[in-house]
C-alpha cells in the first residue's frame, strides 16, 4: 500500500508528513487536516493520544498478568 501524504497546519504553518493510510484516521481523530490548529490544540491533541495509549497499555498489561508464566 502506498503512503498518503497528510498536511496539518499548526500556527498557520504546513507541516506535512507521509504516513500508512490505514493510519490516518488515527492521525486525523484530534486534529483536522481541513483547518489551522493552535499549539493548544495540538497539545490537547498529543494528551489525548497519550492518555489512550496509557489505557491500552494498562489493559494489556491487565491481560497479560492472567496468562500464565513461561518458565
Amino acid at each position: 500500500m502506498e503512503n498518503k501524504k497528510l498536511t496539518f497546519h499548526i500556527d498557520n504553518m504546513a507541516y506535512s508528513i507521509n504516513v500508512d493510510p490505514k493510519l490516518e484516521m488515527e492521525l486525523t481523530k484530534f486534529l483536522s487536516p481541513d483547518r489551522s490548529h493552535t499549539t493548544k490544540e495540538l497539545l490537547y491533541a498529543y494528551l489525548c493520544k497519550s492518555q489512550e495509549h496509557f489505557t491500552f497499555k494498562e489493559e494489556v498489561e491487565k491481560i497479560s498478568s492472567k496468562l500464565p508464566k513461561l518458565s
